[in-house]
């Protein structure tokens, strides 16, 4: 296999980052990288700790020092963290070596699939729904921005996989040639 320049994906918590990027890594022979789960490998603790113990600035530093490393590693499927691509420094680190797809999912959507989350620090308050609403409409013209691509997953994740395999022309992986389409 060539080198391919890493594939980020991005967009609002809850709209399938980590589903569809496994997909793709199963389907292909790029690996996948959870930029959250990289981050609490580095630090030895969750997210949700990252925040309690440190706050949210420390994290997105974090953050940051995760987005221009793995701007730097081939033949790779990033799942970015839901706030990643809202800072400037972030975008800059990944854009001219990733390519960027934003998976666009609906707030209502967004909504229903998160409604029993208690793991993410930023939806646990009382006024969740309004919080998430107004983080929703703040994020979505930074992803949009961001983007190379802008995907509307409807079919489900496996579908959205195999639109991003396709869009990209990436290789597929021997035993998944010729399976038809999800």
């Amino acid at each position: 296999m060539s080198d391919t320049s890493p594939i980020v994906l991005c967009g609002f918590m809850g709209c399938g980052k980590t589903t569809v990027g496994k997909i793709i890594s199963k389907r292909t022979e790029l690996e996948f990288i959870d930029m959250d789960s990289y981050i609490e490998k580095k630090e030895g603790c969750s997210v949700k700790e990252i925040f309690e113990k440190h706050g949210e600035e420390y994290f997105r530093e974090l953050e940051h020092r995760a987005c221009v490393e793995l701007s730097n590693k081939k033949n790779c499927v990033i799942s970015s963290g839901g706030g990643a691509m809202t800072y400037e420094r972030n975008i800059r680190a990944l854009e001219e070596k990733t390519r960027i797809i934003f998976l666009s999912v609906p707030l209502e959507d967004i909504k229903f699939r998160l409604r029993n989350d208690t793991k993410r620090p930023l939806l646990q308050r009382p006024d969740r729904d309004k919080a998430m609403a107004e983080l929703y409409n703040k994020r979505l013209p930074y992803y949009n921005a961001a983007a190379r691509y802008v995907i509307r997953p409807g079919n489900g994740p496996a579908a959205t996989a195999e639109k991003i395999i396709e869009i990209l022309k990436l290789p597929k992986r021997a035993g998944q040639r010729n399976k038809s389409k999800a």
